[in-house]
């Protein structure tokens, strides 16, 4: 359904008028209002005019300000939208939520289109950065080099803490797909794996992130919760990562729970940080360790119990 809306916005109002704008567009795919304005802050700070759609950026998750509006402000303006046919390139972020609306504005419109995983953490961040570097001819800023090292030194500080440890993930497979390849670079073993969504593309692609990790996964497409339950009773896990309904295994089998994807009914405030890019890989992996040495914490015999780990 996402995929067909956004391939609408696509269908319904690109243009083709044979000449080039220099524009590049970006289809963020299913995330946070907070993850496509870190895209547009990272475009814009390599020099980029993007077209991002959808954008609900600064709409759900937007301010106070005392005002009554019935329509906040926001958006993909629908002129965007027109110009997105004469953009010099797209990029889509995910294969099930974006590819099928890049690849009508290559057929369609002459946009080439490239496809990439979701940018999670520092390997699908630096396909994403050296993207958007060749696609629209510019240099990478000093700023974003700093990012990615800030990101670098937290996994190189805090490697012991995440290696290892199993993990449990469901939710929407392009999320699911990028944040199992983020997990197993630091070394972190997800090894039950579910989404609702059909397929055996989904399979296939976790499954040569988990060979090329060294380990083999329970992996299934199609699949729910309760077979979800039955793998982490079967084999243990250090923490679960998922949307809202998650936590009902995680209270029965008293495991750190991580609220992720959509929906998250029982949290606030996911709307306002994000968890792509580089700053969103230092906020992911920060939340994680917090759960995993607050854990730790609660477990630890009296004389191994530690003010600074």
């Amino acid at each position: 359904g996402f995929s067909n809306m956004v391939k609408g916005m696509a269908k319904g109002f690109a243009v083709n008028t044979g000449k080039k704008n220099g524009r590049v567009n970006i289809i963020p795919g299913w995330v946070e209002p907070s993850d496509m304005d870190e895209v547009r802050r990272m475009a814009t700070l390599m020099g980029l005019d993007i077209i991002l759609f959808p954008d609900t950026s600064g709409v759900l998750n937007g301010a106070l300000t005392g005002e009554y509006k019935m329509f906040p402000d926001g958006g993909t303006p629908v002129a965007d939208l027109v110009a997105s046919g004469d953009a010099i390139g797209t990029l889509a972020l995910g294969e099930w939520c974006s590819a099928d609306a890049a690849r009508w504005l290559d057929t369609q419109c002459k946009v080439p289109c490239t496809v990439l995983d979701m940018p999670f953490g520092l390997k699908a961040t630096d396909r994403f950065i050296d993207t958007l570097r060749k696609v629209a001819g510019v240099s990478v800023p000093d700023t974003i080099a700093f990012e990615r090292g800030q990101l670098v030194d937290l996994i190189s500080d805090m490697h012991q803490y995440f290696h290892g440890k199993k993990v449990a993930l469901v939710g929407d497979p392009d999320q699911v797909i990028a944040l199992t390849e983020f997990l197993a670079s630091i070394d972190m073993k997800p090894v039950h794996i579910v989404t609702g969504t059909p397929g055996n593309k989904f399979e296939k692609r976790i499954e040569e992130i988990t060979a090329e990790a060294g380990y083999k996964a329970n992996v299934k497409a199609g699949g729910d919760m309760f077979l979800l339950h039955q793998w982490i009773k079967n084999e243990p896990v250090d923490l679960i990562i998922g949307n809202s309904y998650c936590k009902y295994i995680a209270r029965d089998e008293d495991i750190p729970f991580l609220r992720f994807g959509f929906p998250i009914y029982d949290r606030v405030g996911h709307q306002y940080f994000p968890t792509v890019g580089y700053k969103g890989g230092l906020h992911m992996l920060t939340r994680i360790l917090d759960l995993l040495l607050t854990r730790s914490d609660r477990d630890e015999t009296e004389e191994k119990f530690e003010l600074v780990y």
